[in-house]
């Protein structure tokens, strides 16, 4: 059995994988491709049969990620590194159709995987709905923080289309924001460590974008 995970950054690609092998009961054993790809010609498809030989003795799940950087797409042989690199990608292809366990893919970047990888059983990892965002926003946040009275987590879901990990990660940078002036968490903090998030992918948030706490 092998899958393609794919869909935007933090939107739960390599979590699935953990709780698919917690709840097979299967270790999950992550390929480091830095180590799989070699400079010399030959050696690189060496490391790929290594791999899954070793992984036949395993009860492991065989998991790339950031997959589109091994698996990527052939491309017409112009010269020796496109017929080497072309022909990394079908021996990988053909050790894993032979390959009698679990293998996982996840990227963020499905169009650069190479097309023969596409007729695996694929899952879109898509950002939350507004009402599963809400649910994020409200179950994150511990109920023993400090909070102020004010504190609108509904307006965020509503307003803002995050992925899980950036909810997080924003409540987070809020809450030590709050922690470091001993003030309860506000509305204040929350719009700080968003536009913090926003700025880290080029992107600037305006007054009009906070509605009414704007």
């Amino acid at each position: 059995l092998s899958a393609l995970f794919y869909g935007p950054p933090g939107t739960g690609k390599t979590m699935a994988v953990q709780v698919i092998a917690k709840d097979l009961g299967l270790d999950l054993y992550r390929v480091d491709l830095s180590r799989m790809v070699s400079k010399y010609i030959g050696e690189t498809e060496k490391n790929i049969s290594a791999l899954f030989d070793k992984a036949k003795h395993m009860n492991v799940i065989l998991f790339f990620d950031e997959a589109d950087s091994f698996f990527s797409r052939r491309s017409e042989v112009k010269d020796s590194n496109d017929r080497s690199a072309n022909a990394e990608v079908a021996h990988l292809l053909q050790k894993l159709e032979e390959y009698e366990g679990i293998t996982i893919l996840a990227t963020n970047l499905k169009e650069n995987i190479d097309d023969a990888f596409k007729r695996r059983f694929m899952v879109n990892f898509r950002f939350p709905s507004a009402e599963t965002r809400r649910t994020l926003w409200h179950s994150l946040l511990p109920k023993a923080a400090p909070r102020s009275r004010d504190l609108d987590l509904d307006f965020f879901a509503d307003q803002f289309e995050l992925s899980g990990s950036q909810i997080k990660e924003i409540l987070l940078n809020a809450a030590y924001m709050a922690a470091g002036t001993g003030e309860p968490l506000g509305n204040s903090q929350i719009k700080e460590a968003l536009c913090i998030n926003y700025e880290k992918y080029g992107k600037f948030l305006t007054k009009e974008d906070f509605g009414y706490l704007g």
